[in-house]
Order: C-alpha cells, then structure tokens, then sequence
C-alpha cells in the first residue's frame, strides 16, 4: 500500500431515477454483488454500500433507492433515503439511462442536485444500448445549471456500460482524481457494511421480483423472522413474504406451491454460498393490507424513519 497521507479516501453517492441500472453499475465497481438487481423498478429500497479499496485509497460508494413519485411511507422513505445521501458526501454520480428519453422524474432530480456543493459525475449508463438520447440529459443538465458544460466546474460526463464495464475503469480512475486524501475508513477486504439479516431478505426478494416480473413486484416485502445456526454447519432461516392482497399470495404461492418453491431453491443456492454454510429456508406468505404504510413493518425491513 502507498503511504497512509497519500492514499485518497472518500464517499461517493449513487443517485438516478428508478432503473438506470445504479446496483448494477455499484456491483460492477467493487466486482461482487453487494446489491440485489432486477428490471423491475424501485428494486433498491434502502441505501447499500459498497467498498472499493486499491492502492490509490478506498471509495464508499453509497448505492440508494431511486428518486420517483409516490405516496406511501415506503415511498417517502426511499425518497428522502436518497435525498439524505447527499449530505456529508465526496463526490455525487448522477445515473442516467441514455436509452431512455429523459421523463418528468429526471427534472426533477436534475432540479434537486443543481445546487450541490461537491463535484457532480454524469455517468451516461447503457451505453451498449447505442446511448441514443444522451444529448438529452446533456441538454438537461445544461438547463438545470444555466450554462454549458463546457463552462462547468467539477463536473465531468462519462459514457459506460455498468452492465458490460465499459469505462467503469475510468470512471473510478475520474472519482478518485476528486478524493480528498485520508486513511481507510473499512479494513481493505471489506467490500460492504450491510447486514446480513437484511441482505438475506433482499436475496428473497429479488428472486421473488425476476420470478413475478410485472405481477406484483411493488407489493411484495420480506421480513426474516429468524436466522440462527443449527446442528451441523447449517443456518436456519424463517422469513415471511407479505403481499397486499389475497390474490397476490396465491401467486406467490404459485399452483400446487410450485412458484414459492422454486424462489427457496434459488435463493438457497446463493445464500449457501454467501453465508458458507447449507441453509434451511423455511417461506410463509402472508396478505397484510397496506403495509407500505405501517411503520412497524417499515421498521423490520429497515426502512423506517419519522416519515411525516
């Protein structure tokens, strides 16, 4: 490692609308999967964090919910989630999806972050969908701040895939360059700071979310009951799947339990290997009305805070 007063650490927030693929391009960054990934929107529900450490200095990066309209206390939480990572950070990248037009939710966000005080990344993602709108969020950009990016300081764009890891290279190589110098804030085989009973529950779901697609994604929540090891080198875990209405459950359940079956046997392959041991999973699903705004329940998932 160089010496301590050279290495440049700091913390680098990860902000964008729903689905520009801000997870994907965090597990790309650190090269595991320190956040869950799906196309469904609004996947990310609490913020993730995830290390990189090399022999330039470390980069926290802080992978948040993404900024959207909505009503119900998840949705706040998740808003102000985001809204808060801005505070005491580094360095902002700013996700955008240049395969997708920019939309009324991108102005909005281009309106939150014009006024922040540290340097602004635009990361131009999807590029390997031919990146046909990024003229767009250039033209947003120089809208929100009155001027040309070329008469921008601190700011810089970058085209990449985080997908594919195209100029994810360069894009560390760019953060760095606007790191303050400082020690390691995690020992440097750290590569995350989440729990791991809310880990757990996120695998959970994201199976849950590639299996259901479309059906009921924003419904489903989980909550890990129990998690405790067993005789032999097993985990026991007991979670609870609650959706909003009964005839969410019976698709979660699937004919004959078929569906909820297949979500243990996909879940359990990847939570044997992170946790390094075999694992009894053990699946209720339950129909409990509007519990996106129960601020109990919000606060056994992690994701609740004085929401008024």
């Amino acid at each position: 490692m160089s010496d301590v007063k050279a290495l440049k650490c700091g913390f680098v927030s990860i902000v964008g609308r729903p689905n520009t693929g801000k997870s994907t391009l965090l597990n790309q960054l650190v090269q595991e999967k320190v956040a869950i990934v799906s196309p469904v929107p609004q996947t990310t529900r609490t913020s993730v964090r995830g290390i990189f450490t090399d022999e330039r200095g470390q980069i926290v990066f802080v992978d948040t919910p993404g900024w959207h309209s909505g009503r119900d206390g998840l949705d706040r939480f998740m808003n102000r989630t985001s809204q808060n990572s801005l505070d005491g950070v580094d360095v902002v990248v700013y996700v955008v999806d240049t395969s997708k037009p920019v939309g009324e939710e991108e102005h909005q966000i281009s309106q939150r972050l014009k006024s922040v005080k540290v340097p602004v990344v635009m990361v131009l993602n999807k590029i390997d969908l031919k990146g046909e709108f990024i003229h767009q969020y250039i033209a947003l950009w120089e809208e929100a701040k009155g001027k040309s990016v070329d008469q921008m300081k601190d700011f810089v764009m970058i085209p990449v895939s985080g997908r594919d890891g195209i100029q994810t290279d360069k894009l560390v190589d760019i953060l760095f360059g606007f790191l303050p110098q400082g020690p390691f804030f995690y020992e440097p085989d750290i590569i995350s700071d989440t729990p791991q009973r809310q880990l757990v529950g996120d695998i959970l779901r994201e199976k849950l979310f590639l299996l259901t697609r479309e059906e009921l994604p924003h419904s489903i929540a989980v909550v890990i009951e129990e998690m405790r090891p067993v005789k032999g080198k097993t985990t026991r875990i007991r979670a609870v799947i609650f959706v909003e209405r009964d005839s969410q459950k019976e698709i979660v359940i699937g004919a004959k339990g078929q569906m909820l079956k297949k979500v243990g046997t996909m879940a359990r392959e990847e939570l044997e290997v992170l946790l390094e041991t075999k694992v009894f999973l053990e699946l209720h699903v339950k129909a409990q009305k509007n519990w996106r705004d129960d601020q109990g329940m919000l606060a056994d998932m992690g994701c609740a805070f004085d929401m008024d």
